[in-house]
């Protein structure tokens, strides 16, 4: 079972940055692609970005699109959301998720590996 950690919450004030990290635990990790997604408080939870694992293609929820930025390193297993431009919000618990097969990309259920999510805060 491949373990997904999220890393790199934190507080920050508003306008700044941050980057979160999702380290997935298998060596031999390939999955079709990873996403994040978010949950604030006393909201359901949201797509924000995801990425195909080969790298060609890139997606952003229209609210986040030209301030945050997906990316990921196949040799580390990793993938990382650069959060610019901060506002409160995008204050939430962000999720990291893991897809085996092409699916659609904004859909929760279309996700097969989840993490425990990290906090991120953004004061005014």
């Amino acid at each position: 079972q491949v373990q997904l950690v999220e890393s790199g919450g934190g507080l920050v004030q508003a306008g700044g940055s941050l980057r979160v990290s999702c380290v997935a635990s298998e060596r031999t990790f390939s999955p079709y692609a990873m996403g994040w997604f978010r949950q604030a408080p006393g909201k359901e939870r949201e797509f924000v970005s995801s990425i195909r694992w080969s790298g060609d293609y890139t997606y952003y929820a229209e609210r986040v699109k030209g301030r945050f930025t997906i990316s990921r390193d196949n040799a580390k297993n990793t993938v990382y959301l650069q959060m610019n431009s901060l506002n409160p919000e995008d204050t939430a618990v962000y999720y990291c998720a893991a897809q085996k097969n092409s699916n659609a990309w904004f859909l929760e259920s279309s996700y097969d590996y989840w993490g425990q999510g990290t906090q991120v805060t953004v004061s005014a």
